[in-house]
């Protein structure tokens, strides 16, 4: 038995390790995909998806009762602004960072006035003149609006509300 301790004890470390490792990389790798897809289609600022439908699914199990929008952040080169004009019914804003930790929501609830905050990497002083100060615990990350729509004309007021919102580099207003 004595001849066994050791492996044993290194089977338990390397066991120890990969959990480990897989616990703190699988979000990141996960987030990573899902930033680089919702990038695909050019610059910054929200991309808003089309009315969810059986064949229309960026996302895992979308409810068809929701117009949503995402935007990829990136601080490496300042803060942002991110905006989100309020509407009749049900709206949310939910900030995520690379490992996929949701830090940040706001809802139709907390801020019937809609939301508009100035987001920089944790520990970054703010920009003069900014709003709202949100702390990002990563450098990238991705901000989701979902808006009630489950008819086709309440999906058409939500998109028309959300082309006004921002996503983008910071900028004194």
């Amino acid at each position: 038995m004595k001849g066994w301790l050791p492996f044993l004890l290194v089977v338990a470390i390397v066991g120890v390790a990969a959990h480990a490792a897989t616990v703190i990389a699988t979000p990141r790798a996960i987030m990573n995909v899902a930033m680089t897809r919702l990038a695909e289609n050019g610059g910054p600022g929200w991309r808003h998806a089309p009315r969810t439908t059986a064949d229309a699914r960026n996302i895992v199990r979308p409810s068809p009762d929701l117009a949503y929008s995402a935007c990829v952040y990136d601080l490496a080169d300042g803060p942002m602004t991110i905006t989100m004009a309020p509407s009749e019914d049900y709206w949310s804003l939910s900030l995520y960072a690379a490992n996929s930790d949701n830090f940040f929501t706001r809802n139709d609830r907390a801020a019937r006035e809609g939301v508009a905050i100035t987001l920089v990497r944790r520990g970054a002083a703010p920009p003069p003149g900014a709003t709202e100060v949100v702390e990002s615990p990563s450098a990238r990350g991705v901000a989701i609006q979902r808006r009630l729509a489950p008819t086709a004309g309440a999906y058409a007021i939500a998109d028309a509300a959300r082309r006004g919102d921002l996503c983008e580099a910071f900028a004194a207003r």
